[in-house]
């Protein structure tokens, strides 16, 4: 049975410039500022949560099937998903459109220029859940604003578990938006300044808004993560990281985590432990889908993190 992962399929174009753009910046000229950048390392990147989700629940071994829009220049992501064995069935081409992308310019203090482009993405709500048939969980992530909205209540229409990850998706919504959101939702994951974000925007406590959910996820970074769940909290450690080069993707590996656990009906801790995991190992890769793992070397890695094998 399959995983339904609604979100975004898009092309990071990441560029590294050799120098602080606070010596190119003048504060006093932002008035009138007219900057240009050389950038001699450039790199693209296949991103987008969608894709960055269903790449690490494929090497799971999990059953993802994509649900994303993309705009006519998407041949070379085409040929990824083909040959990793990730179905297109319901990825949706926009004629007359760019597939999303973010064009991210670096410095050397790691501070980041980002444009960002939706695209296709904003058309997400050409897609239907019920489009999608043995379908037994899903995810509603980072995506068209129309999208998000619909896709949360297709699921629940079609009786489809979900988790709801609004990501830097966000902001986009206000509190009563969020709140609906939270209300069809059977699980809620976030970071932790979406977490404060969240209850800003609902007026509501973590732990209120824990009670109207199986389970509340918030990721902590380095700090691990904590998972709220049938009146309990449960403390995630985090994994050290055999290096750390770059954040890009690690929620979307912590998220596949999380949808292979529940899907497979692991008890909390071991399903947070394992999102964990993923999160670490990507960490260690650039880019959302350069790092790999398998299952054996997943249970090796899992065994000497936490004692105890996760299957």
């Amino acid at each position: 049975m399959s995983t339904l992962i609604c979100g975004s399929i898009a092309y990071d174009t990441i560029m590294v410039f050799h120098d602080q753009f606070k010596n190119h910046i003048l504060p006093d000229k932002l008035h009138i500022l007219n900057v240009a950048f050389l950038v001699p390392d450039l790199r693209r990147e296949f991103g987008g949560c969608a894709g960055n989700i269903a790449y690490n629940l494929k090497l799971l071994g999990g059953e993802p099937l994509i649900m994303a829009t993309v705009g006519d220049d998407h041949a070379q992501y085409a040929a990824r998903l083909d040959k990793l064995g990730l179905s297109r069935k319901h990825v949706r081409e926009v004629p007359g459109s760019y597939t999303a992308q973010a064009f991210i310019t670096t410095d050397l203090d790691d501070n980041q220029i980002t444009a960002f482009h939706p695209g296709a993405m904003n058309h997400s709500h050409l897609n239907h859940v019920a489009d999608a048939r043995s379908v037994t969980l899903g995810i509603v992530s980072p995506d068209g604003r129309d999208g998000m909205l619909q896709h949360a209540r297709e699921f629940r229409d079609a009786g489809i578990p979900f988790i709801f990850d609004p990501g830097q998706g966000l902001p986009m919504f206000n509190g009563e938006e969020l709140m609906k959101f939270v209300d069809l939702a059977d699980y809620v994951t976030v970071n932790d300044y979406e977490a404060e974000l969240l209850q800003e925007r609902t007026g509501k406590s973590l732990e209120v808004l824990a009670k109207q959910v199986k389970a509340l996820i918030v990721t902590l970074g380095a700090k691990g993560a904590v998972v709220h769940a049938n009146g309990k909290t449960f403390e995630i450690p985090s994994v050290k990281p055999a290096a750390i080069l770059d954040p890009t993707g690690c929620g979307d590996a912590f998220r596949a985590g999380l949808l292979y656990g529940i899907s497979n009906g692991m008890d909390w801790a071991v399903t947070g432990r394992l999102a964990s995991l993923l999160g670490s190992i990507k960490i260690a890769q650039r880019g959302g889908q350069n790092h790999t793992f398998t299952r054996d070397s997943i249970a090796a890695q899992y065994q000497a993190s936490f004692g105890a094998s996760p299957w």
